[in-house]
């Protein structure tokens, strides 16, 4: 099993956001996420994802309890493990493409020579070898958030995890980038999960998870 969560709880205040939530996920699975504004899915992804803590349950990845990591450790350990794609692709702006995916490998403490052989082989993949040197505003919505897929890909990651990945993109993009999430899966067996409002995306995942009120209710 590449991830287990297990009962995890998450409130705010007295809001509870995640009530008692537990996933398994296989490797090569894609996971789509859905269900209404509220419902907790992207505080489960954060959880998952490391970026935020759940009050009670556990997470493990290949066996590993993430959580179990020192608060010094995770950055580096969520860095080499766990590949992140946003609605907004976070490119920073005074980068080129090929800079912006090298980002994770230079964390990583790789050496620039290493870094930039992976970037533009990542690149040249997602169809991108005629932009590696153009910053993200001379890039087209959909370009942006390719590069910030080959960003996410860097690492060779165990996990990505997508949070309303084409939610910025017209039809068309949004298409082509749901497919790309497929070809990369059946490539390199890569594990995604996605959180989603789109249904076409959704609805292509091999498991869709409804989320209600803080539960998976299917």
């Amino acid at each position: 099993m590449l991830l287990e969560a297990q009962n995890l709880t998450k409130s705010y205040g007295q809001l509870c956001v995640l009530n008692d939530v537990s996933l398994n996920v296989e490797t090569g699975q894609v996971i789509s996420i859905v269900g209404p504004s509220g419902a907790g899915k992207s505080t489960l992804l954060h959880i998952l994802g490391t970026l935020d803590k759940p009050d009670k349950g556990t997470v493990k990845l290949e066996g590993v309890s993430v959580f179990g990591q020192s608060d010094k450790q995770l950055p580096k350990y969520r860095n080499q493990n766990i590949g992140f794609i946003f609605q907004f692709h976070h490119l920073l702006p005074e980068f080129t493409a090929l800079e912006n995916v090298c980002i994770p490998a230079f964390i990583a403490g790789q050496s620039t020579a290493t870094a930039e052989k992976r970037s533009k082989e990542l690149l040249e993949r997602l169809k991108l070898s005629h932009r590696i040197q153009h910053k993200p505003g001379e890039l087209s919505g959909g370009e942006q958030q390719r590069v910030a897929v080959a960003r996410a890909l860097m690492m060779q990651p165990k996990l990505i995890l997508a949070d309303e990945p084409s939610g910025n993109l017209d039809t068309e993009n949004a298409h082509a980038l749901h497919q790309l999430f497929f070809d990369l899966r059946n490539e390199f067996n890569q594990t995604f999960i996605i959180v989603t409002h789109n249904d076409d995306l959704a609805n292509m995942a091999d498991r869709k998870i409804v989320m209600k009120d803080g539960k998976i209710s299917a």
